[in-house]
C-alpha cells in the first residue's frame, strides 16, 4: 500500500518535474499561459459566431430583396440571437417589418439599431419614412434631421424632410429643404415635383408650373399625367397658366 502510494507521489513528482524540464517558467507563468490557450479558444469560437451570424445575416438579405420578408424576418433573428449586438441586423429587420408595414415592430428595430450605432445616417432616414407613414411628421423630420446631420449630402432625406413639411403646411421650410436636395443633386425630379407642389398648395400657380417643367423636362412622361389627378394641384387648376400647360 505504501508502495502504492509512493508511486503515485512520484507520479505526481515527475509530472511537476516534466513541466518544469528545459523550462523555468514559475507557477504564474504557466497561469498566464493557461489563460492564453483558453482565450485562444474563445476566440475561435467568437470568429465562428460571428461567421454563423454573418451567414444569417446574409440570408436574410436574399430573403428581403426577393420579398419573402417574414424568412428575412426569422433569418436576421437567428443572426440577433447569436449577435445581438449588430446594427446592420436591427436596421434590415426593420425594413422587412416595414414592408410587411408593422410599422412599430419595424420601429422597435430602427431604435435597437440606434442604440447600438448611434451615427448610422441609414437608421435614422428608415426611421423617419416609417413615422412620415404613420402621420407622425413631426417625430419624422427630427429623425431626418438625425440623419442629415450625419450625412448632410443625404439628399433623399431632404427631400423626404420637405414632403414631411408640407404636410405640416410649413410650405417655406418645405421648399427649402427641397432646394437642399437640388444643390446636392441637380438633376432631382424629386424635388422639384414636390417644390411645385408646395407652391401650388399656397396657389402660386407661376412658380408651381415652373418647377413642374422642371420635373416634366428630367422625366419625361410621368408628372404631367401625375399632376393632372394630384390633390396638391386643386388650388390652381382653374388658373390658365397651369390649364394651358397642363393640356
Amino acid at each position: 500500500m505504501v508502495h502504492r502510494r509512493l508511486f503515485q507521489a512520484i507520479g505526481l513528482f515527475v509530472i511537476f518535474f516534466l513541466f518544469g524540464c528545459g523550462d523555468t517558467k514559475s507557477p504564474g507563468q504557466y497561469s498566464n499561459q493557461a489563460v492564453k490557450e483558453v482565450n485562444v479558444s474563445q476566440l475561435l469560437t467568437e470568429v465562428n459566431d460571428s461567421q454563423q451570424a454573418e451567414d444569417y445575416f446574409n440570408q436574410g438579405n436574399s430573403w428581403l430583396n426577393a420579398q419573402r420578408y417574414k424568412d428575412a424576418i426569422a433569418a436576421y433573428d437567428k443572426a440577433i440571437s447569436i449577435k445581438p449586438e449588430s446594427a446592420k441586423v436591427w436596421n434590415n429587420r426593420g425594413n422587412a417589418f416595414n414592408s410587411l408595414h408593422q410599422h412599430q415592430e419595424a420601429i422597435a428595430s430602427y431604435d435597437k439599431a440606434i442604440a447600438l450605432q448611434p451615427n448610422k445616417h441609414e437608421v435614422w432616414f428608415n426611421k423617419g419614412n416609417v413615422l412620415s407613414s404613420l402621420k407622425q411628421y413631426k417625430e419624422a423630420i427630427a429623425s431626418y434631421d438625425k440623419s442629415i446631420a450625419i450625412k448632410p449630402d443625404k439628399h433623399e432625406a431632404w427631400i423626404n424632410r420637405g414632403i414631411a413639411l408640407t404636410k405640416l403646411q410649413r410650405y417655406k421650410e418645405a421648399i427649402a429643404s427641397y432646394d437642399k436636395a437640388i444643390a446636392i443633386q441637380p438633376n432631382q425630379h424629386e424635388a422639384y415635383y414636390n417644390k411645385a407642389c408646395a407652391y401650388a398648395l399656397q396657389s402660386n400657380a407661376k412658380l408651381a408650373v415652373e418647377n413642374l417643367q422642371k420635373a416634366i423636362k428630367l422625366y419625361p412622361g410621368k408628372y404631367k399625367k401625375l399632376a393632372k389627378t394630384d390633390p396638391d394641384f386643386s388650388k390652381i387648376r382653374g388658373d390658365k397658366q397651369y390649364q394651358a400647360f397642363i393640356q
